[in-house]
């Protein structure tokens, strides 16, 4: 008889009717990439370094291009001097809207988080994503007690609203880079031309491709799944039909989804 193997963390094997068919419009995997790219803003639970409680905290969110969560924090707040003895940690992404808001989807993000060096290789990667997405963090991000943290992803938990919960693991809601290194090394150019020179595509991708309203629409990053958008505060996800490796296939994949959003 084999041992069965430990539940990850945040699953709920034993609370999940077993085989419980989904909803035929809920895709757990997908509605969980979507939130770890869309949400810039999330509930950071580390664990006190002094009695190990639970400790919720506020924090702005990006993400590497393989969708690991990515943090900047000060050496001055309480999460960090946690993090540094414990990089055990959840992000609570969740959406918000009208109404009762257990009825709008959430996910939950386990793993631990590490510090990047500046110094490391891939530091600078980190720091143009993040502050592509929170622009106002340029104000604060060169003091010398800032740093980014990325988690080691682990597992995750989505609840999309009533009857759609899902346990997923680290593979669900990261995303395959190994086949993308063209697209890592051309994403920054891709992005300044696509805000320089096509503003009109965005702003079509945002409000016909993804419900949004109309407005000044930039694109934040792109990676081998899709797109992000942001318009001020507001923030939309164009998902890929197919995966795009290179920056061939970008220019492909962006002119299909332009004349798309024109004849919607």
């Amino acid at each position: 008889m084999t041992e069965r193997a430990a539940p990850l963390p945040g699953s709920i094997p034993d609370r999940l009717p077993e085989n419980a068919p989904q909803a035929a419009d809920f895709d757990p995997r997908a509605a969980g990439k979507e939130l770890l790219r869309r949400i810039r803003a999330g509930t950071l639970a580390t664990l006190d370094r002094n009695t190990g409680h639970p400790f919720a905290s506020l924090v702005n969110l990006g993400t590497d291009a393989d969708g690991s969560p990515v943090i900047l924090t000060s050496r001055l707040a309480t999460h960090t001097a946690n993090l540094e003895a414990d990089g055990r940690a959840s992000v609570l992404l969740a959406e918000t809207g009208k109404g009762d808001a257990l009825t709008h989807p959430r996910l939950t993000v386990l793993g631990s988080f590490a510090p990047v060096p500046r110094e490391a290789p891939d530091e600078a990667r980190l720091r143009r994503r993040f502050l592509a997405h929170h622009p106002k963090a340029q104000l604060y991000a060169g003091f010398g007690d800032f740093a980014f943290w990325r988690m080691r992803v682990v597992s995750a938990h989505l609840n999309g609203g009533f009857a759609r919960a899902a346990d997923l693991e680290a593979a669900d809601v990261l995303t395959d880079i190994a086949d993308a290194q063209d697209l890592i090394e051309t994403e920054e150019s891709a992005i300044d031309h696509m805000n320089d020179d096509h503003g009109e595509a965005l702003n079509l991708y945002a409000v016909k491709l993804c419900g949004a309203p109309a407005g000044i629409w930039r694109c934040t990053g792109i990676d081998p799944d899709g797109l992000d958008l942001a318009n001020g505060p507001l923030s939309a996800r164009l998902m890929f039909p197919e995966r795009v490796t290179g920056a061939g296939a970008l220019r492909v994949m962006l002119k299909q989804l332009a004349d798309r959003a024109r004849a919607a």
